[in-house]
């Protein structure tokens, strides 16, 4: 368990997988950035597979872990993680294909949204409940996969998206029942695996330098009111009524 990686036939195969629902702690963070990196590193990786074991791709940060640290430092941390990881996908020297299943959640948008391409199965959801966690995120990797409108309302209201709407905004690639998401996903890597690595890493570089959106400024641009945010007590408490299960109590 943990973050793992496992190259073949030239495509690397980058699995999340801590139960019960794939959500990260700042040292998780870190560490799928740099399981990334290096996969994207190896001459002989020419594609990336970045998938999740269990019912859900991601659900984001730990919060847990958040609520179990009475200073900042975690959420400095994780802030930072988040945006490392990000980064490290979107990035990665070779193109990446996230395969995303069940819920994709905060910080698994910023992932998938950070994704050369994404093949999901047909029970995935893309939603960001980051008002209800008392932060802000990611925000600039869901306006990658739905309308400007759309993704305003899925933000304060923290409502979902499906597969198959975002199959039909031209976001997702394939939407394919749940036990052909694998096959599904390894056919779209290995039909890019053909092309020779150096054109597949002048070709990702190229067209991140056309990118309309600086996406590493963007989303460290949004989460600088999530550290606002945290100089206020609103965070705290819906930290703590995620975790008790509870509506959050902000007394106004």
């Amino acid at each position: 368990m943990g973050i793992s990686s496992n190259t073949s036939e030239h495509i690397a195969d980058v699995v999340i997988d801590v139960p019960p629902v794939n959500a990260l702690s700042s040292k998780g963070w870190f560490e799928l950035a740099d399981v990334v990196r290096s996969a994207g590193a190896d001459p002989d990786v020419h594609v990336v597979i970045l998938r999740a074991e269990g019912r859900g791709f991601c659900a984001g940060v730990d919060i847990k872990a958040l609520d179990a640290d009475p200073s900042n430092e975690e959420i400095i941390a994780v802030n930072r993680g988040c945006a490392e990881a990000f980064a490290a996908v979107y990035e990665c020297q070779v193109p990446v294909v996230a395969a995303v299943q069940g819920f994709c959640l905060g910080g698994g948008v910023g992932l998938a949204g950070s994704a050369d391409m994404i093949v999901a199965s047909d029970n995935a959801t893309f939603g960001l409940p980051e008002l209800e966690r008392g932060a802000l995120g990611a925000a600039t990797h869901l306006s990658r996969l739905v309308p400007q409108p759309r993704a305003r309302w899925m933000l304060y209201s923290g409502s979902t998206a499906t597969a198959s709407e975002l199959y039909a905004w031209g976001s997702v690639l394939k939407v394919v029942p749940l036990e052909r998401l694998m096959e599904e996903a390894r056919t779209i890597a290995a039909a890019i695996a053909k092309r020779h690595p150096r054109l597949l890493r002048a070709a990702k570089e190229a067209l991140n330098g056309i990118d309309p959106v600086d996406v590493r400024r963007s989303y460290r641009y949004e989460q600088g009111f999530t550290f606002e945010l945290n100089l206020t007590d609103v965070p705290d408490e819906a930290r703590r009524a995620f975790v008790e299960k509870r509506d959050p109590s902000f007394g106004d």
